[in-house]
């Protein structure tokens, strides 16, 4: 009798290696934008309607640009959280073609670690 990890290679089943479907397309940004309340954020849309977020303490930051972003096409979504004196903030950003629902599961992680103080 043998020991599958006695073999060269890797195991896997017929299951796993059946092909999936992924999400793809750019979706609703409403799953995104719509998750903030005039209560804690600001929204303004400018004149290439781009929609900027922003908390109102200014730590939190989401930008939504249907057309890419001036100056990088590529970019449709940029989250940006500043940081500190003693630790540093981050950014994250999307491509214009990131589904709505990706970004909106980011955004909702991002929003869970902060607190009011």
């Amino acid at each position: 009798m043998t020991h599958a990890g006695d073999q060269p290679g890797f195991s896997t089943t017929i299951e796993a290696l059946r092909i999936r479907t992924w999400l793809l397309g750019r979706g609703n940004p409403s799953k995104v934008i719509d998750r903030f309340t005039a209560d804690d954020f600001n929204l303004i849309v400018d004149d290439r309607a781009d929609a900027h977020v922003a908390s109102k303490d200014g730590c939190f930051y989401l930008g939504w640009f249907p057309e890419g972003r001036p100056g990088d096409p590529d970019v449709g979504w940029v989250i940006a959280v500043t940081g500190t004196a003693a630790v540093h903030g981050y950014q994250a950003s999307f491509s214009t073609e990131t589904p709505a629902a990706v970004v909106a599961a980011a955004v909702e992680a991002v929003l869970a670690t902060s607190r009011r103080v």
